[in-house]
């Protein structure tokens, strides 16, 4: 299990939602990506860690994040690249929290 991935994903959300506001002044771009990245920055530390629910908060903030941007995502490059990289993390920490609970 690799915590990785949600270390990325959580930077990702972070600064993509601090440079939206900054280039928008959007606060619900702020909001969102300061909030689903401090989600996926938790569960990165809680997977290190080797506490409980870390896996399943990764995956949780990937699907927010996914079920978030997919109805944007012909709508541009970023909506289409947060689709695609949050779609990948789900695949990732959905088959690893599968395989964790077999």
């Amino acid at each position: 299990m690799s915590a990785y991935p949600a270390y990325v994903m959580g930077t990702l959300c972070v600064v993509g939602g601090i440079t939206g506001f900054a280039r928008t002044r959007s606060i619900p771009s702020l909001v969102a990506g300061v909030g689903v990245g401090a989600l996926y920055l938790w569960s990165a530390d809680s997977i290190r860690k080797g506490t409980a629910n870390g896996l399943e908060a990764a995956l949780g903030a990937s699907a927010l994040l996914l079920l978030s941007s997919a109805p944007r995502a012909a709508k541009g490059p970023v909506p289409a690249v947060l689709t695609a990289t949050s779609a990948v993390s789900a695949w990732y920490y959905g088959k690893t929290v599968y395989a964790l609970h077999q």
